[in-house]
């Protein structure tokens, strides 16, 4: 018998959990037909796998490509990294559902919380959709190149019910408003959102400095959302949260247990702080509390330090004229010859002696210039340590490393997950995903879409966070039973064939670098890879050698196991 495709000679990661075994894979269609000893067999091509690792395609189950996909249907963000299938919809932000009158102010609401341009948003999407399920046709018709599940966010929901006041504090839904938002949201559920999405994050704010909507939704609401998307769609259909760990964690728990008792599968983000354990040990106890008596909640988490990115290309540390004229300037090189002017630069560091950094320099953490970015994991490098070694001003320094980089260095600012045994602690509990990558969100100030290849090559081969069969689970096969994605996840005989071919020696991240490819001339950050040989979705490669083949071969998955 002839195949279409065989991938030989590979080391199989099947995402399990197993241990890897030496194994061809043959692909036939959109399906894996076998998966053994093919020697001697034909097919139509071969890809050769010696010495390389041949894995399920990851599953990214936090991202923000809801717009991005509208003129970036390769969704480079996330196919650079090895991932074929994205959750879209998370943090309550959404398009759909929605009314004409509402096409602004959705997109306004995204800008916010996600910063992508709302101008890019209107002018990138068609809109022509009213329900979840006409969005969801919406995004199957730009075939994207990586599959697509959605979630029916809070704030598209809430704010039909309720209109402005759904944004002010303290104010709660009337028996009818929740009745038309518990509507909407089983509705959504019914034509194919794999749950329900919402934030409570307090800096999530939309431009008058309010709160997106949903934030301040009591108990009683958040009950009868959990309730819809369960008679929408039965049990273990999706329940996300952005929580407010900080200032209402008992609320949120309750929140969490709640959701889970009804039936829901709850997923909120997570990660540990620098006090003591950071919380870990009362997180595990929670979590394994609950999924022991069968309520299922997990949580999500980022894999590195981040928070933003500061050079010249966007953002600056800093908040005065001096430097917010300097950053006016076309271009980095523009920007770069003002600095070498040693009148501007005395202004400049003047000013800025004046009113400080507006992070905390030992934060900030220089990425270097390799070929591939130094996220300083040996915690030697803060710009306060350097700036302490060289006995100068942190100003002075990270001044002159612009000049001395002609701006092409960028500074990695440790808002959050600095703590690093703490949060490598927190990725190792039972209940936990360590892929948070918020692709095509945040897209001007850093990104993390890496997250994927930083998980294998940084925390799997060089730290040892995790064996190689357990980080590939997590990000596969336990990904896919977050969301209840059937016949992906795993390589096995007759499930769909999203497989990666991984050089997992020479794995790299690449140095991110800033384009305009967005509507209106609108910018954002990209980080390539080394390492990714194939990566294929159902079947066809969309990647090979770390190069976009141009197919676009996903589908909105709409169907998902339940009970």
């Amino acid at each position: 018998m002839s195949h279409d495709l065989i991938i030989s000679g590979g080391t199989v990661v099947d995402g399990t959990g197993a241990e890897p075994v030496k194994a061809d894979v043959a692909v036939d269609g959109e399906r894996i037909t076998r998966v053994g000893d093919l020697s001697g067999v034909e097919s139509a091509r071969t890809i050769n796998a010696v010495d390389k690792l041949v894995t399920p395609g990851f599953i990214d189950l936090h991202t923000h490509l809801d717009a991005q996909v509208g003129w970036d249907p390769e969704m480079k963000s996330s196919s650079y990294h090895g991932v074929t299938t994205a959750l879209i919809g998370n943090c309550g932000v959404t398009f759909a559902p929605v009314s004409e009158k509402n096409h602004r102010q959705l997109a306004v609401l995204m800008e916010a919380v996600e910063d992508i341009a709302a101008d890019a948003i209107m002018d990138g999407l068609p809109w022509n959709w009213t329900s979840f399920g006409q969005y969801l046709d919406a995004v199957q018709a730009l075939k994207p190149a990586l599959n697509v599940i959605g979630l029916a966010g809070h704030s598209a929901i809430r704010f039909d019910a309720m209109g402005d006041k759904s944004m002010d504090e303290g104010v709660q839904a009337t028996d009818d408003e929740l009745q038309h938002i518990a509507r909407l949201v089983r509705e959504s559920v019914e034509e194919g959102a794999v749950g329900f999405s919402t934030s409570r994050f307090l800096g999530h704010r939309v431009p008058d400095g309010r709160l997106t909507p949903g934030t301040w939704a009591d108990l009683r609401e958040t009950e009868a959302i959990q309730r819809a998307v369960v008679d929408g769609g039965g049990r273990g259909g999706l329940f996300q949260v952005a929580p407010d760990m900080q200032s209402r964690r008992e609320i949120e728990h309750e929140m969490f247990t709640q959701g889970a008792e009804l039936g829901c599968h709850v997923m909120f983000s997570g990660g540990a702080g620098p006090q003591g354990d950071g919380g870990v040990g009362r997180m595990t106890e929670f979590l394994e509390k609950n999924n022991a008596a069968g309520r299922r909640i997990t949580s999500i988490c980022h894999t590195r330090p981040s928070g933003a990115m500061f050079g010249l290309a966007q953002a600056i540390p800093f908040r005065n004229t001096p430097w917010k004229e300097l950053m006016e300037l076309p271009t980095i090189a523009d920007r770069v010859a003002a600095l070498k002017d040693p009148a501007t630069k005395a202004r400049l560091l003047k000013r800025t002696g004046e009113t400080g950094f507006t992070v905390n320099p030992e934060q900030l953490h220089p990425m270097g210039l390799g070929g591939r970015p130094d996220y300083d994991m040996a915690r030697a490098n803060s710009l306060a340590q350097i700036a302490e070694r060289e006995g100068r001003d942190p100003i002075d320094v990270y001044v002159d490393r612009l000049i001395e980089s002609e701006g092409r260095e960028l500074w990695n600012f440790w808002a959050f997950g600095g703590a690093l045994e703490n949060q490598w602690a927190y990725m190792n509990m039972q209940h936990c995903i360590p892929m948070l990558a918020d692709a095509g969100a945040h897209v001007g100030v850093f990104t993390d879409t890496d997250s994927p290849t930083f998980l294998l090559s940084e925390l799997t081969r060089r730290h040892g966070v995790y064996s190689l069969p357990m980080a590939i689970n997590r990000i596969t096969q336990a990904s896919a039973d977050v969301v209840g994605i059937k016949e992906r996840g795993s390589i096995k005989e007759g499930w769909y064939a999203d497989i990666n071919v991984i050089d997992y020696d020479n794995l790299e991240t690449g140095y991110p670098y800033y384009v305009n490819d967005f509507p209106h001339n609108g910018g954002r950050y990209i980080v390539e890879s080394e390492g990714y040989v194939a990566t294929l979705v159902a079947g066809k490669p969309i990647i090979e050698n770390g190069k976009h083949t141009g197919v676009r071969p996903g589908s909105v998955i709409r169907e998902f196991a339940r009970g």
